[in-house]
């Protein structure tokens, strides 16, 4: 095999020559001048060659130099180019799977704090409703409403209740716990979800007769959306505190009564064997816990808590 000269002598050759200074080259490699002058020689000394003619304090490419430039510019272009393929592929990859709600907004709005904390990655947030397909999505970690994949390694990380939510608006029209007089929001996850804790359901713990008001109102079929309609001020909304504490804080929304329910089933986290030692999957789902642990515990749900 035929003896390489130096690299590092010929990036500085190549830097010198394509900026025409050594001190140029020297400012765009991080060393001194002195140091590129050296190394040039270095690779002129290995080559057998001049490639600079040295005249006062200006050098001069000679005919060697000339030829060797455009063919080490073009060999130092496509190794930066593979240098950054490689850095592309390499880039982690972390499919999320969580209930449409949270991907909505919750979720989304919250991403940005992973990536600054723990580096860009190609992540895809899917919205789904149960059951998901974790081999045929390749997805890496889901977070569901309730044990639905105890076949793969799945753990229970927090509990959340419902509060009766509504727009600061609406606060003169409520008299202490009787809400039955005022329109209501009622979400409804479907035949296919789980059973979501409906009025009826939290006039019966309250101890109060609703009559027909617990029938009576807007209804939407995820919890997002009933949020949404709740902050525009079209009526008291059962929201779960995960989804509402932030609004609370932000004083868009406010706790008319004090009144809790606590839901059926935790939240749970589900990791595939296959995902569970990558490291990406393993700071995300720190991350997502301590972010939902965080919403849950919210000073302006408990602050006003029965």
């Amino acid at each position: 095999m035929v003896a390489l000269p130096s690299l590092r002598g010929l990036q500085a050759f190549e830097a010198a020559a394509r900026t025409g200074s050594f001190a140029a080259a020297a400012e765009e490699l991080s060393v001194s001048a002195a140091a590129v002058s050296q190394l040039i020689r270095t690779v002129e000394e290995q080559l057998g060659r001049k490639l600079f003619h040295r005249v006062n304090r200006r050098v001069v490419l000679t005919e060697a130099g000339v030829e060797m430039l455009p063919r080490l510019t073009m060999a130092f272009q496509e190794i930066g180019s593979v240098a950054r393929d490689v850095g592309d592929a390499f880039r982690p990859r972390l499919v999320i799977s969580v209930p449409p709600s949270m991907a909505m907004g919750w979720l989304s709005e919250r991403l940005a704090g992973f990536v600054a904390s723990h580096g860009a990655a190609d992540i895809s947030l899917r919205g789904d409703d149960d059951p998901v397909p974790f081999d045929h999505e390749l997805i890496d970690i889901r977070l569901s409403y309730g044990p639905h994949y105890r076949e793969h390694p799945t753990e229970d990380i927090v509990r959340d209740a419902v509060y009766p939510v509504c727009a600061p608006s609406l606060a003169g029209a409520i008299k202490s716990e009787n809400l039955a007089g005022l329109p209501l929001i009622h979400t409804d996850w479907g035949p296919t979800g789980a059973s979501f804790p409906s009025w009826r359901n939290w006039f019966e713990a309250a101890g109060i007769e609703p009559g027909r008001a617990a029938r009576r109102g807007l209804s939407a079929n995820s919890s997002r959306a009933a949020l949404d309609l709740a902050i525009s001020g079209l009526g008291v909304a059962l929201v779960q505190g995960i989804y509402c504490a932030q609004a609370l804080e932000d004083s868009r929304l406010l706790r008319p009564v004090a009144r809790a329910l606590e839901l059926r089933q935790p939240y749970c986290l589900t990791i595939p064997e296959r995902s569970a030692r990558r490291d990406v999957v393993t700071a995300f789902r720190e991350w997502l816990i301590e972010e939902c642990r965080r919403a849950v515990k919210s000073p302006a749900l408990i602050a006003a808590s029965f």
